[in-house]
């Protein structure tokens, strides 16, 4: 099930379970605007190359609408519309001022030198200028953007609209980035495990965790984990999968894949079957890699009490019902990963007030954030006898309502 179809389903069981009016139901699905745009540029070489560029802006009742650009061949304008929905929940479930929206360019950006990038970028910034600011659209870094990216949009804005960080977060530090918002996706994973644990009277220390992925959200929760005491048994990337029963330690594998580029040969732990990986025994599992890898197939397998959705849709529904079935508590994506989105939040009200905050202060906010709004997703599941999963959407779903219906969308 594509994400798209995923997203629409727990929609509309959330929208049950709240009692939406049907025009409304409707009328929350649909995008506020979907943008097309067609960037042609020279190549380094005097060629003219053309790509198609998308911005989907989903809703803004409870404000400017926010999401990150991705470059990746496969953009595709029901992927960038689902992702752009879950924004908007997303942002609604930590109780930022925010909606949804997502972009991209359809393109690889490995076969672009760094000024054809530049070039792109500028070109996509210059075609959509007039649609995204800081009160109406804020971008952010996605798959395939980067730091860079967003300096380059910010540049190319302001040639426009005067000098305007708080246009775009996940910019280096700079120029107006937050400081903590590299770590704040793993962070804010931690953070939420912790709140969910302390329900089950657990806590990190003396656990065991199995990590499916680890860039940057992986390897900041790996270490995060690691700090707290828990036990990481076993990690895997696109290079390969590693086990170690005693916990591996994770700055020592840092340090081997900082120099080797993967896990593999690293001396702290024996090399494993990747596709055992997600089925190892351990108390909690982490998946932040790709969405659908928890699916019918593997789910009755899976031998974690736990699952916190690092990644975007890592659970099909289909194994969503055999994990509810076995008793495994899953921690939903639009709650767990919350974290990146939040401290975006921050760097955007650091860019308008002009005050920059240090990190110990981001971090400790982040942690508010993601604990108050773990209750108030435990309140959403007693209220409507519901699991996480329908505790988050229904919390989100219903904050975007409330706010659309007090500003008179009939009108």
């Amino acid at each position: 099930m594509n994400a798209l179809v995923a997203t629409n389903r727990n929609f509309r069981l959330a929208s049950r379970l709240l009692g939406l009016d049907s025009k409304l139901e409707k009328s929350l699905l649909i995008p506020f605007r979907e943008i097309k745009v067609e960037c042609t540029i020279p190549r380094d070489d005097g060629t003219l190359v053309s790509y198609v560029g998308f911005r989907v802006q989903h809703d803004n009742a409870r404000g400017p609408m926010k999401g990150g650009i991705r470059y990746h061949p496969e953009v595709d304008p029901d992927e960038v519309n689902a992702l752009a929905q879950l924004m908007t929940w997303k942002t609604a479930v930590a109780n930022i001022p925010y909606g949804g929206a997502k972009g991209g360019i359809g393109c690889n950006p490995k076969d672009l030198s760094n000024s054809e990038l530049e070039r792109l970028t500028r070109v996509f910034t210059q075609k959509i200028h007039d649609l995204i600011g800081i009160h109406t659209d804020v971008p952010a870094p996605d798959m395939g953007t980067n730091a860079q990216t967003m300096a380059w949009i910010l540049d190319e804005y302001s040639k426009f609209h005067g000098h305007s960080p708080a246009v775009v977060t996940g910019k280096p530090i700079d120029l107006g980035g937050s400081l903590g918002r590299e770590a704040a996706t793993g962070r804010g994973v931690v953070f939420a495990t912790e709140a969910l644990l302390s329900e089950y009277v657990k806590s990190i220390n003396g656990l065991t965790f199995v990590i499916q992925g680890f860039g940057n959200v992986g390897s900041w929760a790996a270490r995060l984990i690691h700090e707290r005491g828990g036990k990481v048994i076993a990690v895997s990337d696109i290079t390969g999968a590693i086990k170690n029963p005693n916990g591996i330690d994770i700055l020592e594998l840092l340090k081997h894949k900082e120099a080797t580029g993967n896990l593999l040969n690293f001396s702290g732990a024996d090399a494993m079957d990747p596709t055992e990986l997600l089925v190892h025994e351990c108390d909690v599992l982490v998946p932040c890699a790709l969405g659908g890898v928890l699916n019918r197939e593997n789910a009755s397998d899976v031998k974690a009490k736990f699952i916190i959705e690092a990644a975007n849709h890592p659970t099909d529904p289909e194994a969503d019902e055999i994990l509810s079935k076995k008793g495994v508590v899953i921690l939903p994506d639009i709650y767990a990963n919350a974290g990146g989105v939040t401290v975006s939040y921050f760097e955007w009200v650091q860019n308008i007030q002009g005050f920059m905050w240090d990190e110990d202060k981001v971090n400790a906010e982040l942690k508010r954030y993601m604990t108050r709004a773990f209750h108030n997703i435990k309140n959403m599941c007693q209220s409507h006898n519901c699991n996480l999963r329908m505790g988050a959407f229904t919390l989100g779903v219903n904050r975007v309502a409330r706010a659309t219906l007090l500003r008179g969308w009939e009108a």
